[in-house]
């Protein structure tokens, strides 16, 4: 049945607005709330969405037309039992990538036969993550490809990722090369000769996206530049607030999904919108980046001698930010102490060939692990995380350890999972197995998620203390030194012990120095006498 979905009442006494952008086309599959067009009014750029679900049969408007509310925008084969009804309008905010969206509803796809050139594009990643550096074009013009088949490697601030294509092939034409920075939804390669699959919507439970397969489209004009800012929806969730709310978040300029809550269940207040636009402001005001620290000009160099110039890639890049936050919010304290680990660096010799057997290496970062693991659960304070603006604290009742890892790209931290079901043999094997796969620059983003802790170890390179920056949102972190044999005055006399100094900052917003001691004091103890585990658990 062909529905003709109009321009909704907009509020305010707004009656019109100039059409600035058009998010679909013909044969697309749309669901109830898409997004159709991105409308700028006088007050504010609002994304128009759908009152009903269909197929998209005629598009009645072209960007840059003036709309009025109540004139047609498009039509669709809509289902018979489909009611049209007025959809709620949100505040788009432009950003710069494609019209996807972060957390989207479960989609299946059905094959429709293509009329022309396929273009296959940067998929969603995932976890925040809206861009990468090509490192690699593994096709070229000419090449008959399958699904699934890999066409670049991407560097992401997370890992180095194959991205997979989406449709069998052949290879017209490749868009990128070495060193280019590409964002999501950004072309990567044209097919012909494919067929293409149709994103049809199939449950309204959100989805976690992953690094998967990558959107592909036939297109009907050139994709944006990804220099051009796509409007996005901030979520596919309506955000929970008041009609009062979100016209107040509209006219000062505020996208209300980007508001935290204070109130029940998160919801929004107008006191919530000004606290957060107050904050915007004092940021902009004081030039503050992504890392929290305001920037410096710097002065030109070259006019004292020569220098040399060289662009930070994107693992330092946001390496750099991370560490910058981290700083600039924590309010960091280190805890230094030693532990006397002469017996136990005996028996790690001793059951070295054990760990080789199996595949792995016995380190002492192996058995600091399982230790840790066993702090963690003595000391549950650690193992949290803080939540400054619902004023809560998280506890885990999981073990994941993450170990910083030094690479030629720099440093990098994968995790450790489910330590509490792992032997030090497991994690030993483990933890050789993914220390290789961060030097080879395999790690996928599910590696480097989810740590609950820190450790690094700088024993192998040198030095006697060091004071290691949290990793947020976890709340602690262990640094370690190089053991060295010291003399200690123990049974009446002088003996030499080795001595492994160890360094533990800490979030003080949540954990006390006294804790802080104890805890540290407490894996000395258990590095030193390891029966101290079965004893205390």
């Amino acid at each position: 049945m062909a529905t003709e979905i109009k321009l909704p009442e907009l509020g305010d006494g707004i009656s019109s607005g100039t059409a600035v952008s058009i998010f679909v086309k013909v044969g697309d599959v749309i669901e109830q709330e898409q997004a159709l067009v991105e409308l700028e009014t006088d007050k504010a750029v609002i994304e128009v969405p759908a009152s009903v679900a269909g197929v998209v049969t005629k598009i009645l408007i072209q960007e840059g037309d003036e709309l009025a509310v109540g004139q047609g925008i498009i039509e669709v084969d809509a289902p018979a039992k489909a009611e049209a009804r007025p959809a709620p309008l949100q505040t788009a905010t432009p950003v710069q990538s494609a019209p996807a969206e972060t957390s989207a509803p479960l989609k299946k796809s059905v094959s429709a036969p293509a009329s022309g050139p396929v273009d296959v594009l940067v998929p969603n990643m995932g976890d925040g993550v809206d861009s990468g550096t090509v490192s690699s074009v593994l096709v070229k013009p000419g090449d008959i490809i399958q699904k699934e088949d890999p066409l670049i490697e991407l560097e992401t601030d997370k890992a180095v990722i194959e991205v997979p294509s989406d449709a069998s092939g052949t290879v017209m034409e490749i868009f990128v090369k070495e060193g280019d920075t590409l964002t999501v939804a950004q072309k990567i390669i044209s097919l012909v000769g494919v067929a293409v699959d149709t994103p049809v919507q199939e449950t309204e439970k959100e989805a976690t996206p992953v690094s998967a397969a990558p959107i592909v489209q036939v297109p009907d004009k050139p994709a944006p530049s990804p220099m051009t800012p796509v409007p996005q929806k901030s979520s596919s969730k309506l955000a929970a607030a008041s009609p009062t709310v979100r016209r107040f978040a509209r006219e000062i300029g505020l996208d209300i999904h980007e508001v935290p809550g204070s109130g029940p269940g998160g919801r929004i207040s107008v006191e919530d919108v000004k606290t957060f636009s107050k904050l915007r402001h004092q940021q902009r005001a004081a030039g503050v980046t992504a890392g929290g620290v305001a920037q410096q000009t710097l002065p030109d160099f070259s006019k004292w001698g020569k220098i040399e110039v060289e662009k930070m890639n994107k693992l330092r890049q946001t390496s750099a930010n991370h560490l910058s936050y981290a700083w600039s919010t924590i309010p960091h304290v280190t805890q230094f102490d030693k532990a006397d680990i002469t017996e136990l660096e005996k028996l790690r010799k001793a059951n070295g060939k054990k760990a080789e057997v199996a595949g792995g290496k016995l380190t002492m970062t192996a058995i600091l692990i399982k230790v840790m693991e066993a702090a963690l659960r003595k000391f549950p304070e650690f193992n949290a995380s803080i939540d400054m603006q619902k004023k809560e604290i998280i506890y885990k009742n999981y073990f994941n350890i993450g170990v910083a890892v030094d690479t030629e790209r720099g440093l990098l931290v994968p995790v450790i999972k489910n330590v509490d079901t792992k032997n030090v043999i497991d994690i030993s094997v483990e933890l050789t197995n993914i220390s290789q796969k961060a030097r080879d620059r395999k790690l996928t983003i599910d590696d480097m998620q989810g740590g609950n802790i820190s450790i690094s170890n700088l024993g192998g390179i040198g030095g006697f203390a060091f004071t290691p920056i949290v990793n947020a949102p976890e709340v602690a972190i262990l640094g370690v030194s190089r053991a060295e044999m010291e003399p200690k005055f123990k049974n009446g006399s002088f003996e030499p012990r080795l001595m492994m100094p160890l360094s533990l900052s800490y979030d003080h917003r949540i954990i006390d120095g006294a804790l802080a001691a104890r805890f540290l004091r407490w894996i000395c103890t258990v590095l030193e006498s390891p029966f101290t585990v079965m004893l205390e658990g």
